[in-house]
């Protein structure tokens, strides 16, 4: 069996696999291909690979040789037909949102998996890529805020006089609100979380942060630890309890997706206002909509004195560390799919499944599934 690595695209410093995880794989028995320079961005050059076994190719020789293709991107729908029929692809599309590829994929009847759709169970978590993401993601956001935020973050007693800690408020208390709560404690602020799920709540406050509580929310025990959308009611609540403390604070970041929907909107252009010049919202959820009404993805905008930041692949800023965790969940769910060095799916494993937006034409994964048929 042949798997091949791609080089991801401009703008793009990650790579799929790391050196030491291309001799982890090599030494199951399979042979690896890797696109010249694939690395060079993660601070892992051609020699690198060279000297674990891999070996190193173009772009278009790895297409047309590889029984598997590794990437984090997608390639291009022209690429995607110079694969090999039977060829498996590998990577992280947001098949939900990237519905072009995912009716391309299916319609020529190829065989693709997307990492953000595995499974968020306990088996699954050592190949979750979304939260090993958002792991990066809330740390490096809460840097950001601090090199852009006019202020200190810790307080200070100085011969000048005292200065009154850095206030940030986190909406969304999931991998990378965690995160991004616990990094904004070591670096002295004082700390609110705000986040449906009532299961949240002890960890936020095992954080040292205070948790903005608005009862009332919808959960869904079935929606794999995501948040689900609320009624009416409850959001007009949210928006009021989050305009209050918005308005008291230096630093607002949103986490908060949906899966395959878009962002929910929790920072309306009133609360914007209502900030005090200088202060930042950082949104991570740009990608998806946004969590606030001034989001532009990609973009800087300021307005009144506010700053706000669009994120725009936050993980690639930390290209070895976000590539090393990325390559331990590649490697986690191959696993499941290779045995003796050949390609083996079983479609009876609820990961394998879960993760499978298609094969031999037909949706396999229930939420592409559902997507199809909607």
């Amino acid at each position: 069996m042949i798997i091949g690595i791609l080089k991801e695209p401009v703008g793009e410093s990650r790579v799929a696999l790391l050196p030491d995880s291309v001799k982890n794989l090599i030494s199951w028995g399979v042979s690896v291909l890797v696109e010249y320079g694939a690395g060079a961005k993660s601070y892992s050059p051609d020699p690198l690979y060279q000297e674990a076994g891999a070996e190193m190719k173009s772009r278009l020789e790895i297409l047309q040789a590889s029984d598997m293709v590794l990437a984090i991107n997608p390639p291009s729908l022209e690429e995607v037909g110079r694969m090999k029929p039977e060829a498996v692809f590998l990577g992280q599309f947001n098949a939900l949102f990237n519905q072009e590829f995912t009716q391309y994929l299916i319609q020529n009847q190829r065989t693709a998996f997307s990492m953000e759709l595995v499974p968020r169970t306990t088996r699954a978590q050592s190949m979750d890529v979304l939260s090993s993401m958002a792991t990066v993601i809330g740390y490096k956001a809460v840097l950001m805020a601090a090199n852009l935020l006019p202020r200190f973050f810790p307080m200070f007693m100085t011969a000048a006089g005292s200065i009154s800690p850095a206030r940030v408020l986190i909406l969304g208390a999931g991998v990378a609100g965690l995160q991004a709560i616990a990094t904004s404690r070591r670096l002295g602020a004082t700390v609110f979380a705000f986040d449906v799920r009532a299961a949240a709540k002890e960890e936020v406050l095992s954080l040292g942060a205070k948790f903005v509580e608005v009862e009332g929310a919808k959960e869904d025990k079935g929606a794999g630890g995501y948040a689900v959308e609320q009624d009416e009611d409850f959001l007009n609540r949210q928006k009021e309890a989050i305009h209050e403390q918005a308005s008291k604070s230096d630093i607002i970041i949103t986490t908060a997706q949906i899966p395959g929907r878009k962002a929910p909107l929790l920072v309306e252009e009133r609360t914007v206002l209502a900030m005090k010049p200088g202060s930042v919202i950082i949104d991570l959820a740009a990608s998806s909509g946004g969590n606030c009404a001034l989001t532009q993805p990609a973009q800087t905008v300021e307005v009144n004195g506010v700053r706000v930041v669009g994120v725009d692949n936050l993980a690639g800023t930390l290209p070895q560390d976000a590539s090393k965790m990325y390559g331990k969940n590649y490697l986690n769910f191959l696993k499941l799919i290779i045995k003796d060095g050949q390609l083996n799916l079983n479609f009876e494993d609820d990961i394998v499944a879960g993760t499978c937006v298609c094969h031999q034409g037909e949706a396999v994964s229930p939420r592409i599934a559902q997507l199809i048929n909607t």
